[in-house]
């Protein structure tokens, strides 16, 4: 070969080789160096990633309550698929943005501010822009109907509009347990795509109820559908909270406390029906109600915005009368006390006290008063009447002698005042309790001389209707402390329980604070108080046995107690043995008047007893638990007869009593 032929073919030659070096070079360069940058680009072509949401966790009702008779589970709060329609606007060609507009706007029937945005949407420089929000499956359907054979015909891909899973928070019940479910937010945290609570069982179990979110892939092209789409992460769904509520007795409540705040004209009200031997919350009613649904329209307006709280548990009201019950069971264990140094008892039931007079250290010129002159009580005609002077004289014999860090003491550690329940839910009041030695801001002393009067009777104390319930239900058990409870169980979606409060051996779990004897004496003393002669006959549940007390507080406004403005309510628990439920009634600011052939309308023997009453009676219906004072009905009914009702003995002989040391006396 010619040497200088030669020449070029090698030079060729190295040329050649040189050009596919670099090539190498760049393809090594493309596919391993940068491969994941480019296909990243690729897939940003042919692909788009959206989120498949997680399903929040589902509240259950207590349907397993009727022994033996199983009911249908029920869904308190659950999340229902619902559709978001998005538009690809780079995918459709000008001339038809128009026209599918209008369209979608005839099927979808979106609201006023998604319409008046609609159009615009269109025109945005995006591969994703949201159409139309919280579409059903009917509707989606009905879209693509539509959307399918339109496309074919003019040739615009067929997943230029698309549809995107949601999850919408749904309540079957409507606004049944309004206050204490709550809701989430419509728009969800725009990082996470979490849900945002209002309040209530949503806001406290959140961590539960959420979820992990999964990952789905879909393609852009003309030539696939939305269908050709892959989930590649699987959701992880939120947990499933088993409420300790029953939807029957709640909606019972709910409805006659409804009729009680209208009937007796009160600005409001609440109920909670809570089993005293497991801490059960089997109802917590509020009145006006609150619709979780239209959440905005209480969050914009700050007079409905108070319906929203659940007041049961944020407002410490003082409970006057109620607290009576408690009194005497403190009295009762100082007694006990004295007797165990030594030392003669501070009073016996049977003691005959005076109680013309209410001089009592501290309240200067001011004796306290009872609601009608009695001139002797013991101890069950002092809760029957309700008297004030009655229980102010036991506390003033218990602070001689014991001291009122004792007497302050057994408030706080025996019943819980001063000291939260810890219910599963956000905001719940710790209530005031006065502390000996301790000041107020304006450095007045929280506890004077007077102070422990005041106590007796319900004043200078706030509690709430949940810690007010918890002190009850230490009768109503035999005397242990239990803690309030709305959840029995929180369970994953693969059936791991993570919370358990079913557990039977309760009485193990929850401290004995009151000496069965103790909390004998007290029901004892209750039960005159619904019977003829009694402060509060209008709460007997004909044909079942019931013990409690009414309360009748003054409100304070502009820094002074008012006559016009009343917290009036009633707290008891029936069957006495056996006890179902203790139920707590109050009535906020009920109107302040009498009225002929029922009383003071104000007073929670008049207003709140009645709403206790029917919430027990059909109650106990539903639960179908047998009448254990079967005799026990008003005259006129066949299956009256006071020689066979329970405690109409006992009444009869008090009702003799009463008239020989009080009849003869005002002679």
């Amino acid at each position: 070969m010619d040497p200088s032929n030669r020449k070029r073919v090698l030079l060729l030659s190295s040329a050649v080789f040189m050009l596919f070096a670099v090539l190498l070079a760049q393809f090594f360069r493309i596919q391993v160096l940068e491969r994941e940058k480019w296909q990243r680009r690729a897939e940003q072509q042919h692909y788009f990633y959206i989120v498949e949401p997680f399903e929040r966790g589902t509240f259950w009702a207590n349907t397993s309550i009727k022994k033996g008779h199983p009911e249908i589970p029920q869904k308190l709060a659950v999340d229902i698929r619902k559709y978001h329609l998005f538009v690809d606007p780079a995918s459709i060609p000008g001339e038809y943005r128009k026209e599918i507009a209008q369209h979608v706007i005839a099927i979808a029937r979106p609201s006023q501010q998604e319409c008046e945005r609609l159009y615009d949407q269109f025109e945005k420089k995006s591969r994703s822009r949201r159409l139309v929000s919280w579409l059903d499956e009917e509707k989606k359907q009905a879209v693509s109907r539509w959307w399918q054979p339109y496309a074919k015909q003019r040739h615009i891909p067929s997943n230029a509009l698309f549809f995107v899973g949601d999850a919408l928070r749904s309540h079957p019940f409507g606004k049944l347990l309004g206050q204490v479910l709550h809701t989430v937010q419509m728009q969800k945290n725009e990082q996470t795509r979490a849900s945002v609570p209002t309040g209530g069982l949503e806001l406290s179990c959140d961590s539960y109820l959420s979820g992990t979110l999964g990952k789905r892939r879909l393609m852009r092209s003309p030539r696939h559908s939305l269908h050709m789409q892959q989930v590649i992460k699987e959701p992880e769904h939120g947990c499933d909270v088993f409420l300790t509520i029953n939807h029957y007795i709640q909606a019972i409540a709910e409805e006659e406390l409804e009729k009680g705040v209208q009937l007796y004209k009160a600005k409001g009200g609440w109920a909670i029906v809570m089993d005293p031997h497991t801490g059960h919350i089997l109802a917590l009613a509020q009145y006006p109600f609150f619709y979780p649904d239209h959440y905005p329209t209480y969050f914009k307006d700050p007079e409905l915005i108070q319906h929203a709280k659940i007041k049961a548990i944020t407002d410490a009201n003082e409970p006057g009368s109620t607290m009576k019950p408690i009194t005497l069971a403190i009295a009762l264990k100082a007694n006990k006390e004295r007797l165990k140094a030594g030392q003669k008892a501070l009073f016996h039931p049977l003691e005959k006290i005076e109680t013309s007079k209410g001089n009592f250290p501290g309240r200067g010129k001011k004796p306290l008063t009872d609601t009608r002159l009695h001139y002797y009580m013991n101890m069950y005609l002092g809760m029957q009447k309700s008297s004030n002077i009655y229980f102010a004289t036991l506390v003033q014999r218990i602070v001689q002698s014991l001291g009122d860090g004792w007497y302050r003491k057994e408030l706080h550690d025996t019943f819980g005042f001063g000291s939260k329940t810890h219910i599963e839910l956000p905001g719940e009041s710790v209530g005031v309790l006065p502390t000996p030695g301790k000041k107020h801001p304006n450095n007045r002393l929280e506890w004077s001389v007077a102070t422990p009067v005041s106590l007796a009777i319900g004043y200078n104390v706030q509690a709430t209707t949940l810690q007010m319930v918890r002190a009850y239900a230490i009768f109503a058990n035999g005397g242990y402390f239990v803690e309030p409870t709305l959840i029995k169980k929180i369970v994953k979606r693969s059936g791991e329980v993570l919370v358990d409060n079913t557990r039977s051996d309760w009485r193990s779990l929850f401290p004995r604070v009151v000496d069965e004897d103790i909390v004998n004496e007290v029901v004892k003393a209750t039960k005159f108080v619904t019977k003829a002669g009694g402060a509060t006959n209008v709460a007997d549940v004909f044909g079942y046995t019931e013990a409690g007390k009414s309360g009748t507080s003054m409100k304070i406004v502009g820094g002074h107690y008012s006559d016009k403005s009343h917290f009036a309510s009633f707290v008891g628990f029936t069957p006495v043995q056996n006890t179902a439920f203790v139920i707590m009634v109050g009535l906020d600011e009920p109107e302040a008047k009498f009225i002929p052939g029922r009383g003071l309308n104000h007073m929670g023997g008049t207003c709140a007893a009645p709403v206790f009453r029917e919430i027990a009676r059909r109650s106990l219906e539903y639960l179908g638990v047998p009448p254990d004072d079967p005799h026990g009905y008003p005259r006129g009914d066949p299956r009256h007869d006071p020689a066979k009702a329970d405690w109409y003995k006992e009444t009869l002989e008090m009702a003799q009593l009463y008239q020989e040391w009080n009849g003869k006396a005002k002679k």
